[in-house]
């Protein structure tokens, strides 16, 4: 049986995997969703746009139902802070993605401009609205959330909704934003009609550019302006979970671990190349491969967000003690053992079938398709 700190690692990458997949996977159409009224000028092109990402959204919020379920069963702590402390914010995060089903339901029921106008904004405000919740969320983690444990393990946290939008947070909120956008829009120069490529492309490499200076920025102020944490006790990843047992002291800066494992480093290179090679790429108007550039946007943003973090899950401002770490976190080495037999076994069958659908849904969606559908 494999030991409990090597199933603590194995979760850990595997919650990686799944945030990966739901940043590709579902930020594309909340980019799309967010672009609506800028890339469509008109009622068939915006439905253009709708047509490229109805048929995969609901598929694609798998990945945001396993990130979530994962949290649940292998990092209870974690859930039990973040669904407690950031109750507002995930009230309106769940707000976002109700409103986004039922725009897409309701938007062309009814042949009245106002009507799809209305709908409209709303499917802008529900792609719009996720990417600065996850994003201002993962700029907290690197701030503390204001939380501490006790000694029966019951949870007290003292801060608001407003408390989360500081200066740093707001900055990782525009990363995001900025990042989904541009895969958004990639994903629209690829998929939507030629007529909407060259717009889209446009987009994308705006968006790119300005994903490079905030995430920059914010590399920076991580660097040199916030102050990082630092484990000072010795770590047992066998032992039971506790996050009590240990020290944390906040010192240094949250570029630590990269020192101690050059590997790192891959991760934040990946995603400046991959934005710079979106850009490159789509003003080629080799448009999939700028499309497959920004995924690797995406798929570098978080790994270097979750390097720099290791071990911790979610440092605690007002008790660093508190704070969740991989090794103290985490359910019992039974469940985590079974659950990763589970995703052995069921997560190649989700990756098959995601596949296959593209391969069917593949080719663009074109403004003769909309037309003739509409009867005219």
């Amino acid at each position: 049986m494999i030991d409990y700190e090597t199933l603590r690692l194995l979760w850990w990458l595997i919650l990686g995997v799944l945030l990966i997949g739901f940043a590709i996977m579902d930020g594309f159409d909340f980019g799309v969703a967010a672009l609506l009224r800028v890339l469509g000028h008109n009622d068939e092109e915006r439905r253009v746009l709708l047509e490229t990402v109805e048929p995969v959204w609901e598929g694609n919020q798998v990945w945001f139902i396993l990130g979530g379920g994962a949290v649940f069963a292998a990092w209870p702590f974690v859930y039990a802070v973040a669904f407690s402390g950031l109750y507002v914010a995930m009230f309106l995060l769940l707000v976002a993605f109700i409103l986004r089903p039922v725009g897409f339901s309701y938007r062309n029921k009814l042949n009245d401009p106002r009507w799809r106008n209305a709908w409209d904004w709303v499917l802008t405000v529900s792609g719009l609205v996720p990417m600065l919740i996850f994003g201002v969320a993962f700029g907290n983690l690197f701030l503390g959330l204001p939380f501490r444990l006790d000694a029966e393990m019951r949870m007290t946290y003292e801060g608001g909704f407003f408390g989360l939008l500081s200066p740093f947070a707001v900055l990782s909120g525009l990363v995001s934003i900025a990042m989904l956008l541009a895969h958004g829009a990639s994903y629209a120069a690829f998929k939507a009609d030629e007529s909407l490529a060259e717009r889209s492309g446009r987009v994308a490499r705006i968006a790119a550019l300005a994903y490079i200076v905030f995430y920059l920025l914010a590399g920076a102020w991580l660097a040199f302006g916030l102050p990082g944490y630092a484990i000072v006790s010795a770590v047992n990843g066998n032992a039971p979970s506790n996050p009590l047992l240990k020290q944390v002291a906040i010192q240094g800066h949250w570029f630590a671990g990269y020192a101690a494992h050059p590997a790192f480093w891959l991760a934040p290179l990946a995603a400046l190349v991959g934005a710079v090679g979106s850009i490159v790429l789509i003003s080629a108007r080799k448009y999939f491969a700028g499309f497959l550039a920004s995924s690797l946007v995406c798929a570098g943003t978080i790994l270097s967000a979750g390097f720099a973090l290791f071990p911790f899950l979610m440092p605690s401002s007002l008790d660093p003690n508190s704070s969740l770490t991989v090794f103290d976190a985490s359910s019992s080495q039974t469940t985590l053992g079974i659950m990763l037999v589970v995703v052995i076994i069921f997560l190649p069958i989700v990756l098959a079938y995601t596949s296959w659908v593209y391969r069917v849904l593949r080719g663009r969606v074109t403004l003769e398709h909309i037309k003739h559908h509409l009867g005219y």
